[in-house]
């Protein structure tokens, strides 16, 4: 389906990608971006058609996200180091108990 898109912010959008692929790949230099993830509501709006590659080596993608904003795919695995950061927060859990003295409100006034 044809959308009539202003040039302008289809050069603003194709701007935002590239900066977040930059940025994406500066932080992670063992993964390589493959596409731009938007939801489906927002490719209509666009007028971006599934697979349509809009920088080099770069393709659109719908995905379950929300709308107004975007995520750059790559091959890496982000979920497991997720899972390795919210490890490292448990263990940093204490397993010594501490007393804390609870009053209830008004007591100080008696």
């Amino acid at each position: 389906m044809f959308v009539a898109v202003d040039p302008k912010i289809i050069g603003k959008n194709l701007q935002r990608f590239q900066i977040g692929i930059n940025s994406h790949d500066r932080e992670n230099p063992t993964h390589t971006s493959y596409g731009i993830g938007l939801a489906p509501f927002d490719m209509e709006k666009l007028g971006f058609d599934e697979g349509e590659e809009v920088l080099p080596g770069i393709t659109i993608h719908a995905d379950g996200g929300q709308t107004g904003n975007f995520r750059v795919l790559c091959d890496g695995d982000h979920q497991a180091a997720r899972e390795a950061e919210e490890a490292e927060v448990v263990d940093l859990v204490s397993t010594q108990q501490v007393a804390v003295p609870v009053a209830a409100p008004g007591d100080a006034e008696r």
